[in-house]
């Protein structure tokens, strides 16, 4: 997770502050410092200065800073993180951003925004060339779909088909889940029930539940293992490749969905071991093992006889194996030329959600704490394994977010240079410089609330 977090932000953040880089440069106007991540306890720029790597190359330091929150090109003459009025006190030179006109200064305010606008076109299309487009089939969910708790108090039932959403058939199940579709204002699902069409509602804060809880409905689902992880239950019970879990306990499983409710229903209730305790337990040379987690039966069919198996279910409710689905799924391929438009679609997309889910927050539809997410939760999308596809295609929805994120109107991100240089080239006048240095320090506040509120308050909350 770290690896694949760590590699996808040094890609966005250094493809956001080249734009920057390669704007000035082309107006000539000197870039003292070009960084990945900062060589500073942001934002104090004069608190434990240092580098990993740094390199002088003509009149540019270039470096891999230490404080992996960002980065930072240092352009001369322009009031930010690394420069205050008091910095820019003497007269303007003509390498200096503040000696440039605003239209070439508003360029380079925008380039790192292009630029990760650029990275995720470029992303979402070679992804798509080199993959296609996987789907699953309406016309594979045969049995219907089983709904979660969620999806019961919706109104969904076991066996129901959904044909249509917003009134129009679909052929792709993903659809269920298209955040367009969930951000849209009165949603409805039509399921055929028993030889009856019947319309289910969407409600508005549907989406706050999905981050909370997952899932809805998933498709019913017969399956058999696909492979097993090592040192698990699943492996110390025995199962293998290709077995079929007919039963848990005494609960039938012919779906996944059915074995995934029969494993929490015959977990272990007590908490797993603490590292401290897992820890003393090495030191002294034993294995701790809770006295509760009591063996449950697994019958399984295996080359056409039925064989039981003792399986301990933590409290986490996994026994940590990787199903084969009876569903098949399709893929929708492109040609490169195909691929470019279908890349730009996915690619505004990620935008048009963010707007979409701005507006829900704003209309407190759905809750901004449970909105937001920081360095961890973006790991944890990345996921333990690392699958190229995967991370190309949420390393492209993050240069997407950045690209949203960095023009709103806030001081001390590329949106808030943006409106002030708008202000200037309409009326004619720019803000001063102290008070363009004090713009700064409100929009830093802000950030840095932000940052505190996502890394430290939300866990509480």
């Amino acid at each position: 997770m770290i690896g694949q977090l760590l590699l996808g932000l040094s890609i966005l953040v250094g493809i956001h502050e080249f734009g920057h880089f390669a704007t000035a440069k082309y107006f000539k106007i000197r870039v003292d410092k070009f960084y990945i991540f900062f060589d500073f306890l942001f934002p104090l720029p004069n608190v434990l200065n240092f580098a990993l790597l740094k390199k002088k190359i003509g009149e540019t330091e270039y470096g891999l800073g230490w404080f992996p929150l960002g980065g930072y090109v240092a352009i001369h003459g322009m009031i930010d993180e690394t420069q205050d009025a008091d910095a820019l006190a003497a007269e303007p030179q003509p390498n200096e951003f503040r000696a440039k006109p605003a239209w070439q200064r508003l360029i380079v305010m925008l380039g790192g925004v292009i630029m990760n606008v650029i990275t995720g076109i470029i992303i979402f299309s070679f992804v798509i060339y080199a993959y296609g487009e996987s789907y699953l089939p309406l016309s594979e969910v045969k049995d219907g779909i089983a709904p979660t708790a969620l999806g019961k108090e919706l109104g969904f039932k076991r066996y129901d088909n959904i044909v249509k959403i917003n009134g129009r058939s679909f052929i792709d199940f993903d659809s269920v889940y298209n955040s367009d579709v969930l951000l849209d204002k009165n949603t409805y699902y039509t399921v055929e029930r028993a030889g009856q069409l019947l319309d289910i509602p969407i409600p508005a804060n549907l989406i706050t539940r999905l981050n909370e809880e997952g899932a809805f409905v998933t498709p019913l689902a017969r399956f058999t293992v696909d492979s097993v992880a090592k040192d698990t239950p699943a492996m110390q019970a025995g199962l293998q490749k290709g077995d079929q879990i007919i039963k848990v306990g005494n609960q039938d499983t012919p779906f996944f969905s059915d074995f995934q409710e029969a494993l929490k229903a015959n977990a272990s209730t007590v908490e797993p071991p603490s590292l401290i305790q897992r820890f003393s337990s090495w030191m002294r040379g034993k294995s701790i093992e809770s006295a509760s987690e009591k063996p449950t039966p697994l019958l399984v069919q295996r080359g056409g006889q039925d064989i039981t198996l003792q399986v301990k279910i933590p409290a986490s409710g996994t026994i940590g194996f990787f199903p084969k689905s009876s569903l098949k799924s399709g893929t929708h391929h492109y040609n490169f030329l195909e691929s470019i438009p279908r890349g730009v679609k996915k690619s505004f997309g990620v935008i048009t959600g963010q707007i979409k889910a701005f507006g829900k927050i704003f209309r407190n539809e759905i809750s901004f704490a449970k909105s937001v997410g920081g360095p961890v939760e973006i790991a944890q999308q990345y996921g333990g394994n690392w699958i190229w596809e995967r991370f190309w295609i949420l390393t492209g929805s993050l240069s997407m977010v950045l690209a949203f994120m960095n023009l709103l109107p806030i001081p001390a991100l590329d949106g808030g240079h943006v409106i002030f240089l708008l202000y200037e080239m309409i009326a004619g006048r720019k803000p001063s410089d102290k008070f363009l240095e004090n713009a700064q320090k409100v929009g830093t506040a802000l950030i840095l609330a932000l940052m505190f509120f996502v890394l430290v308050v939300k866990r509480f909350i």
